[in-house]
């Protein structure tokens, strides 16, 4: 396939400014680019659509260009937002732009000799441009009129509360002037970017034949939405980012595992760089057996693998087989410590461990069960685990021998009841 038959046929597609023009333009190597502006010190999960777009050309033999957002980034861009973003300052920014590189060189080859990915920073060809330049040189080219009707600029304008601010209205011709200078100095000749980009983008493309007297292209990739209408990428403990500092490898593995049916072999098609053919068994085998959450594991194996390697990938399924009663030998503290951070925690005075603490009294004290009676009736009914073993003694004392890189005890009652018993004294006021 082609790099737009391959977009395509992924639904990677929203809107081309020509389409014809632009698939003859395809068959030969082309530069592109596509703009990425360090709002936080992570990207997240809603950038993987255009990142790994960016991928896609790659491998196909075209030459992709990453921009961090340093001076774009500074601005704000008002598309898709409901209120004007706050200013970051230029410490935050230079703090934001590093960890975001570190993100996109794992996703982008910058070491292949036949066409090496590039990064920029647009901060480079901005910095020293001064705002009477700016107006005379790129500001003239832009009819108000056309602006306005923008609509990323119009939607701010219809809410009178809110509106936008003159820094953000002007942000529309901050990334026009990115396609113009990567045009002028690089030879790049199309622009990516989700579909509330197509303003932009298109602005870039008429500063580009009013300055250059040259044509460049511009493709948007649809913004992706759950199939329930929750945004993707959200989730009632915030986004899932690509920095496992902010997102545990573990949440990020799981968020993919909990896809829902609906959504499966879609995702495999967006997120994941597996063939037809593969995807196609895939969504054989989920119509078939939903249950099985075939679709699910492969979507999120790929995707962790991509984003934080193989490794890693092998400690959050390892993880979250342990939460399904898997053995505990050999876990690493870092896969254990993501269990902890996602089950209830109970601290105990290590104190008390020493002498030993009653199975049934400190199941009562993790809040697994309400008495001692009940708790008595579900360790006699094979119900509660230590470590993931069965235990059928009530009276076991639970000791610092029972305790897992000499902090914590895994107790579990039932199939999905965690709780972490912590040797940690509680803090007092």
């Amino acid at each position: 396939m082609s790099i737009l038959d391959e977009l395509q046929w992924r639904g990677l597609v929203a809107d081309c400014t020509d389409t014809v023009e632009l698939t003859k333009r395809l068959a030969a190597p082309t530069t592109l680019y596509c703009g990425f502006d360090p709002t936080a010190d992570s990207l997240h999960v809603g950038n993987l659509v255009p990142l790994l777009a960016l991928r896609r050309f790659q491998l196909l033999g075209h030459h992709p260009i990453a921009v961090a957002g340093g001076a774009t980034g500074s601005i704000g861009d008002p598309s898709g937002k409901t209120q004007e973003r706050q200013l970051l300052t230029a410490d935050v920014l230079d703090h934001n732009i590093a960890r975001v590189k570190v993100q996109l060189a794992k996703l982008l080859d910058f070491e292949t000799t036949q066409n090496p990915a590039r990064l920029v920073d647009n901060a480079t060809w901005t910095k020293d441009l001064t705002f009477l330049d700016f107006l005379r040189d790129i500001g003239k080219h832009f009819s108000v009129n056309q602006m306005v009707a923008k609509e990323s600029v119009r939607a701010r304008m219809e809410d009178r509360e809110a509106g936008i601010s003159y820094t953000e209205f002007s942000y529309m011709l901050l990334q026009a002037f990115d396609f113009y200078v990567l045009r002028r100095d690089t030879g790049c000749e199309l622009q990516i970017g989700g579909s509330d980009q197509w303003g932009n983008i298109t602005a870039g493309i008429e500063l580009t034949r009013k300055k250059l007297g040259q044509t460049v292209y511009g493709l948007t990739l649809p913004l992706i939405m759950n199939s329930d209408g929750t945004k993707f990428g959200k989730t009632a403990a915030g986004a899932i980012w690509l920095d496992p500092r902010r997102t545990s490898v573990y949440r990020f593995y799981q968020y993919w595992i909990n896809t829902d049916d609906r959504d499966a072999i879609r995702y495999l098609k967006f997120f994941t760089f597996l063939p037809a053919a593969e995807i196609s068994d895939l969504e054989a085998q989920h119509a078939a057996n939903p249950g099985a959450r075939v679709a699910h594991k492969a979507l999120a194996r790929a995707v962790t693998d991509l984003v934080h390697g193989p490794s890693a990938t092998t400690e959050a399924i390892r993880a979250s087989e342990i939460l399904f009663g898997g053995e505990l030998t050999g876990i690493s503290e870092a896969t254990f410590g993501d269990i902890v951070g996602e089950v209830p925690t109970k601290n105990v005075d290590p104190a008390a461990l020493v002498s030993g603490i009653p199975l049934a009294e400190l199941l009562v004290l993790a809040g697994l069960c309400p008495s001692k009676g009940q708790a008595r009736k579900d360790v006699e009914g094979g119900g509660v685990n230590i470590n993931n073993e069965r235990e059928t003694n009530f009276q076991r004392l639970v000791t610092t021998n029972d305790l897992l890189f000499g902090k914590h005890v895994l107790l579990r009652k039932g199939k999905k009841n965690y709780v972490v018993v912590t040797a940690k004294l509680a803090l007092t006021a």
